[in-house]
């Protein structure tokens, strides 16, 4: 299988490039060959914008079985462990609008300045529900913003809002670009915080990293490429 490997920082990944370098080929600066996969880490920078432009130009995706984003989140859900890895099914940009008077938020359907149905968002929503693999990872719904929430009132704000199990800045992008693209993707997080106020103590960045990377490892061990049905059998 092609696959890629998407991330926002190369600290996020090092476990995994240290194992491709160890336990399988490295073909040129950033293509491994691993197990029977060809592997393309990308490392896009911090952001949506710059995860979608970097997908969009990357010259391998036309030919990509599929895209696999990693990276670390903050939970809104205290029933989420700290380390968990998440499979995300549902993400939205969710600071994309106004900041009304009393502090409220209107985002561009509210505004009807987009059509919150139009592909590729239901609802204002991308879903990614047309994925052929098979993932045993718990799902989640996720919000993309470019301001992480550090205040009680601004995270009591955005949750009533939207109904959403964590936050990244990135992921929406990616969804973005890879359904614009029909590229098959799924997005991995690993949580290494809650969404509270902020507070870098109560953060497990190294936990969420190792668990992240050996979700992966896993599964670049484990998946297979679904078989093409053969169309001349489509009555059987």
């Amino acid at each position: 299988m092609k696959i890629a490997i998407i991330a926002a920082t190369s600290f996020e990944i090092d476990p995994l490039l240290q194992h491709l370098e160890s336990e399988g080929r490295k073909a040129s600066f950033f293509h491994f060959e691993y197990k029977d996969h060809e592997i393309y880490p990308l490392i896009t920078g911090i952001g949506a914008m710059k995860t979608a432009f970097a997908m969009a130009r990357f010259n391998e995706a036309p030919s990509l079985d599929l895209a696999i984003n990693v990276g670390i989140a903050g939970s809104y859900n205290r029933e989420l462990s700290l380390g968990k890895v998440v499979n995300v099914t549902s993400d939205r940009f969710a600071d994309l609008g106004v900041e009304e008077a009393d502090g409220s938020f209107t985002d561009v359907y509210d505004l009807e300045l987009e059509a919150k149905n139009k592909y590729p968002y239901t609802d204002g929503a991308l879903l990614n529900d047309g994925l052929k693999y098979s993932f045993d990872i718990p799902e989640v719904a996720a919000l993309t913003v470019n301001k992480v929430h550090g205040t009680q009132s601004s995270i009591d704000r955005i949750r009533a809002k939207y109904s959403a199990d964590i936050e990244t800045m990135e992921g929406a992008g990616f969804h973005y670009a890879c359904k614009n693209m029909d590229i098959q993707h799924v997005q991995l997080r690993a949580l290494s915080n809650y969404v509270e106020p902020r507070n870098r103590d109560g953060w497990q960045i190294e936990l969420a990293i190792d668990q992240l990377n050996q979700t992966v490892v896993n599964l670049l061990d484990n998946i297979a490429k679904p078989k093409e049905k053969n169309k001349a059998f489509d009555w059987l």
